[in-house]
């Protein structure tokens, strides 16, 4: 590896390092856990829905296997899916994620993971998935000094 130095008379500003690899995802996973985790502990509390099946029951109300590892570690593909598309295409496709998840919460709800109250409406995870997605995808631009295009 070659290493070039900066000329003290160059008028040229020097380059930022560029984070690769898992530690550029880091922090907007960690806001993935910790704004997953508040939400499922606000709407439990809510009454609004429930994990009738989780671990640790006895200990927390939430299902801690999704937020503190299933979330975090999905927003590694979502965001490098999203940096690589364009403009209307990230949109179709932070749509889609969020239909799916609708999806798969409706299926959750049948094999008695999930239980919702009877005023919840999916129109609410697919809102919630589409403001979530777009909060973390906007964070990690942030973070790593991206600007939006």
């Amino acid at each position: 590896m070659h290493t070039v130095k900066h000329l003290k008379g160059s008028n040229s500003q020097p380059l930022q390092k560029r984070q690769f690899g898992i530690r550029a995802y880091l922090p907007a996973m960690l806001l993935a856990s910790l704004l997953g985790t508040y939400l499922d502990l606000y709407f439990i509390g809510k009454q609004l829905y429930a994990f009738p099946i989780r671990p640790l029951p006895s200990v927390f109300s939430i299902n801690i296997l999704f937020t503190l590892a299933v979330l975090p570690i999905s927003v590694i593909p979502l965001l490098k899916i999203m940096q690589r598309l364009k403009g209307w295409l990230r949109g179709i496709f932070v749509l889609a994620i969020s239909l799916a998840m609708a999806a798969m919460e409706k299926m959750a709800e049948g094999a008695g993971l999930f239980v919702h109250a009877e005023n919840w409406h999916h129109l609410y995870t697919f809102v919630g998935y589409c403001l979530f997605i777009g909060l973390i995808a906007s964070f990690h631009g942030w973070m790593n000094g991206k600007k939006k295009e």
